[in-house]
């Protein structure tokens, strides 16, 4: 346990992003599953749908910092290659 106020204040920050970041990644897995689920139901219309808003959180992801620029890059290819009908490796 620290015993310097600004680490304190620190770890407490530190603890909040790490929580904050996880969300973003847990939510990115999640719109990803639904992306998978939507293409192998064949469902065109909710596959645009799930894929925008995979697209629209990985961005937000990036912007924020949660996620390397080239990570929400790859990640974007591999929706967009699902979505497609090409198997996303």
């Amino acid at each position: 346990m620290a015993n310097i106020k600004s680490q304190i204040k620190r770890n407490n920050r530190s603890e909040r992003e790490r929580v904050e970041n996880r969300q973003y990644t847990s939510q990115i897995k999640t719109y990803f599953r639904r992306l998978e689920t939507a293409v192998t139901d064949g469902n065109d219309e909710t596959v645009g749908t799930e894929h925008r808003k995979l697209i629209s959180l990985i961005d937000k992801a990036v912007k924020r910092g949660a996620l390397h620029a080239n990570t929400g890059a790859r990640k974007k290819a591999r929706a967009e290659r699902l979505r497609r009908g090409t198997p996303a490796e």
